[in-house]
């Protein structure tokens, strides 16, 4: 079997590749990308990039099963459109089944609604595909720990509301793509990828001041005023309004959700929040 990685350059893509050459055994692994000379030794690199459509029917040729990460892009309505890209040209080429990494609580959005893209993609791969699964993430494990960083100097974390999420590792969603990629009976299945539990804004925060040593809160804010912070610290309009699109989801219970998807597919229970977070944030002894 001949298995594609697309969008394979970046961590997500790098992630499922080690997890493919340690699991695939006997079959072909394919890292496409924008940059093919990044692919690990043994996994072949091509060129395909979801900007230029015209790349892609070389890039998906002869495939099997096909992988489609989505770029971490938030301007309005670019994402979607590579998503629609990916899929028909995997379509096209005639891969027998494409499998799409979503998000958690994807539902029918309008732009500039981060949740759309997915949506989009979703629609678009039910529609067209021969063969179809669907991988829904929930939030990653390692946002949070950028979120941390950049929020020590206030003292605390904010959010539009208090919520309930349940925080992912990467290297988990990984595991389960893999076992995905590799398995079978998965046609036309939709998988929530998820930790083992959801953490409240408070309980994340009194979680990382135990890890780390250091007094850390948890503030509700409004959201035009969280806003008005991001874009007085020099975000663009685009990237503020897909955070507050991303609290917003928090705040409708989109995240709220508990799976046991991580170890059916991947093999492996999902990483404790604790043990991610120790890793990244634990004070040097």
């Amino acid at each position: 079997m001949i298995i594609g990685v697309g969008g394979a350059s970046g961590n997500l893509g790098q992630a499922v590749l080690r997890e493919l050459q340690a699991r695939a055994g006997g079959h072909k692994v394919i890292a496409i990308s924008r940059t093919p000379e990044t692919a690990p030794a043994g996994v072949e690199g091509r060129l395909g990039d979801y900007d230029k459509p015209e790349t892609l029917a070389e890039a998906y040729a002869g495939l099997d099963r096909l992988l489609l990460i989505p770029t971490s892009d938030m301007r309005p309505g670019v994402r979607g459109d590579q998503n629609i890209a990916g899929i028909r040209g995997a379509v096209a080429a005639g891969v027998k089944h494409v499998v799409l990494i979503s998000a958690a609580g994807t539902r029918q959005q309008e732009e500039p609604a981060i949740g759309a893209s997915y949506w989009r993609g979703e629609q678009e791969l039910i529609r067209t595909a021969p063969k179809w699964t669907v991988l829904r993430m929930n939030y990653y494990a390692e946002s949070l720990i950028d979120e941390v960083q950049m929020s020590a100097a206030q003292g605390a974390l904010a959010g539009i509301a208090e919520n309930r999420v349940a925080f992912v590792s990467r290297d988990d969603i990984a595991a389960a793509a893999a076992g995905l990629l590799i398995g079978d009976g998965h046609v036309g299945a939709i998988y929530n990828a998820t930790g083992s539990r959801t953490y409240t804004g408070a309980e994340r925060a009194a979680l990382i001041s135990e890890i780390t040593g250091k007094p850390l809160g948890y503030i509700t804010v409004p959201a035009e005023a969280l806003r008005a912070g991001m874009i007085q610290a020099g975000l663009p309009d685009f990237v503020a309004n897909a955070v507050i699109s991303i609290q917003s989801n928090f705040a409708d219970g989109a995240l709220d959700i508990v799976t046991g998807d991580i170890e059916k597919l991947g093999g492996r229970p999902p990483k404790d929040l604790r043990d991610v977070l120790a890793a990244a944030l634990k004070p040097a002894a």
